[in-house]
């Protein structure tokens, strides 16, 4: 059957939107998600937010949660209503599932949220579980809706563009292809955020991109959203036939580092002034100021007039009437705090700090330096090494290589923090402080917080109809298996890991390489212990380069514990003659196979893969 429209979904940190595109059409439309907003009310907003609320048995009405699709009143609520209510019952909040799902310290299969509560843990769930539930929100909110129109949505001939961090690890981006079939998705594909943001501004502004920029140029695709913080370099070029080219260079780290901070700064400011009321918040109050203080920075920021705002909380009284507890936030102060707190204008070699802590409560692993000037810094900073690393970018080092740092053209912002014109004024003039005599300049992109999801729809539409500019990506990073080095072993030293390079940073998806001329030897019939690595500023390196140590030059991404079946003729531990064979799928799935040739046998390793099996 062939695509007749294509769903565009941004499932975010803190907020998530969805869009419907017709083939026929070409219009790229947000789809507004029917939602509970408050017990036996429900309305259709243009997002959904990223909240689940564990609601107790009997704490409301019988199908006071009821959605019209759902054929049992359930005991939880998802989106607005759920972020709301949830803030003045903290324990009983899910948010953030998706950084869950990239944190390497936990199972995100396992039934761990709301985190650090006294819930029970059949009463808990996990972060895949409450990403399928938003992903499934949304399908069944527009399936419901279209059934009234006169052409309902037949999901077997929809394409669906989920999009991702463009730092996601494998990991994670197969945790969100697990939650979209478990959401009742068929094939997804995954685009990253940044880059589907500059889609939606390629299709607003349409043919006239090219009058905006010209070959050779640099943009920074700067997105801050509600969790986290993603930047991305798109270069420009030029194709043998004149026409304009697009490939992303550089990716960055992944930050957890965005708007809930400065949230919290802001609660923390009001928390100062209520102790000098005489009051003391616990924990549970703190975390209903900073849902207060949200709503305080929107209103400062969406209307320039507003001198202060008052944020008031519950207070926690013996009596049934104990009303609430007040304090007043200043445009002054924050403005201060964030604009000065989080994108000071730091120097272009002022680097993030690091944590030096020993020992730290589990959770998220939130950045250590809250200030994202010096994280942009340090992007840029590696962003120059990327380059320098690779001879086809060798261009783009002699040309925008500055003081150690890669210099962008123009600015594309994105995430809900840059709604805020502030904001985006201090990042310009950071960086035309960088810069020097070189001008930089802002995109006018779409409306950040529905960017994404836009993207996603006109990305599928492009990809279904073979019409329209594509950036060239490809894989963010190079991946790397470890390798034992075949050195004698003598008493006393452990030589170090080598790394293969598997995956080359820029490898498009449905590739293949065999590694040929090498053969390795893969161990059989016991446990075995495979290590991946990977690196984001080695975009020189090839499929079956051999770095000397890969602890030193490489992140460490997995560890993957397996048991290879003995074969007729070898003994357990035997290690046996291979090479190695990697895809890309069309969908961007990465597989690593490795080929006994005599005997025809192959194994595939997959290199998101979490679990102690391959």
């Amino acid at each position: 059957m062939s695509t007749t429209h294509v769903i565009g979904i941004d499932l975010g940190t803190s907020n998530s939107a969805i869009t419907l595109t017709a083939l026929d059409g070409g219009e790229t439309a947000v789809h507004e998600v029917l939602q509970v907003t408050g017990p036996n009310r429900l309305e259709a907003k243009p997002g959904l937010a990223s909240a689940l609320y564990l609601a107790q048995p009997n704490e409301f009405p019988e199908g006071a949660l009821q959605l019209p699709w759902q054929a049992e009143a359930p005991l939880w609520a998802v989106g607005e209503f759920a972020r709301n209510h949830g803030a003045q019952v903290i324990d009983r909040l899910i948010s953030s599932a998706k950084s869950w799902l990239s944190n390497p310290h936990i199972d995100p299969r396992s039934r761990i949220l709301p985190w650090n509560t006294g819930l029970p843990e059949e009463e808990k769930w996990s972060p895949v579980e409450a990403s399928t539930r938003y992903l499934a929100h949304m399908r069944d909110a527009l399936i419901h809706e279209s059934q009234s129109s006169e052409q309902p949505i037949d999901m077997e001939s929809t394409a669906v563009v989920i999009t991702v961090p463009a730092s996601f690890q494998e990991v994670a981006r197969n945790l969100t292809l697990e939650a979209a079939t478990a959401a009742g998705f068929g094939e997804v594909i995954l685009l990253e955020e940044p880059q589907a943001a500059f889609y939606a501004w390629l299709d607003r502004v349409g043919d006239a991109w090219s009058e905006q920029l010209a070959p050779g140029q640099i943009v920074l695709v700067c997105d801050v959203g509600g969790g986290t913080s993603d930047f991305s370099l798109i270069a420009v070029s030029e194709t043998e036939e004149g026409e304009l080219a697009l490939e992303r260079v550089s990716v960055g780290a992944h930050l957890l580092l965005g708007g809930d901070n400065m949230d919290l700064s802001l609660a923390y400011i009001a928390q100062a002034q209520l102790a000098e009321q005489g009051h003391d918040i616990d924990d549970w109050q703190l975390w209903a100021l900073v849902h207060a203080c949200r709503a305080a920075k929107v209103a400062f920021f969406t209307d320039p007039d507003l001198s202060e705002q008052s944020v008031a909380i519950p207070s926690r009284g013996s009596s049934l009437m104990a009303g609430s507890l007040s304090a007043t936030l200043t445009r002054e102060s924050v403005e201060s705090m964030i604009l000065e707190g989080f994108f000071p204008l730091t120097a272009a070699d002022a680097l993030p700090d690091e944590d030096a802590s020993g020992l730290q409560e589990l959770g998220l692993p939130y950045a250590a330096d809250p200030v994202i000037s010096k994280h942009l810094a340090a992007f840029l900073r590696n962003s120059l090494t990327n380059v320098q690393s690779n001879e086809a970018f060798q261009h783009l080092a002699e040309s925008h290589g500055q003081a150690g740092f890669l210099r962008p053209d123009a600015v594309l912002f994105n995430g809900g923090a840059f709604k805020a014109e502030p904001l985006r004024e201090r990042v310009m003039a950071l960086l035309a402080s960088w810069a020097g005599d070189h001008s930089v300049r802002a995109l006018d992109g779409d409306e950040p917080a529905l960017a994404v999801a836009k993207g996603a729809g006109v990305y599928g539409r492009i990809r279904e109809s073979g019409q329209g500019i594509r950036i060239r990506a490809g894989v963010a990073r190079s991946y790397y298996v470890g390798l034992e080095s075949g050195m004698p072993k003598v008493p006393g030293f452990k030589p170090p890991i080598k790394a293969l390079c598997v995956v080359p940073q820029g490898m498009e998806e449905g590739s293949e390489c065999l590694i040929d001329g090498q053969e390795f030897g893969l161990i059989i019939g016991q446990p075995a212990e495979f290590r991946f690595f990977s690196s984001d500023v080695r975009a020189g390196d090839e499929a079956g380069g051999i770095l000397p140590n890969a602890e030193r030059e490489l992140a460490e991404n997995a560890c993957l514990q397996a048991t290879l079946p003995a074969m007729e003729g070898y003994e357990a531990g035997d290690r046996i003659p291979v090479k190695i064979q990697v895809v890309v799928t069309e969908l961007g799935h990465l597989e690593l196979w490795m080929q006994h040739e005599p005997s025809g046998e192959r194994w595939k390793f997959e290199l998101q893969v979490r679990d102690n099996d391959s």
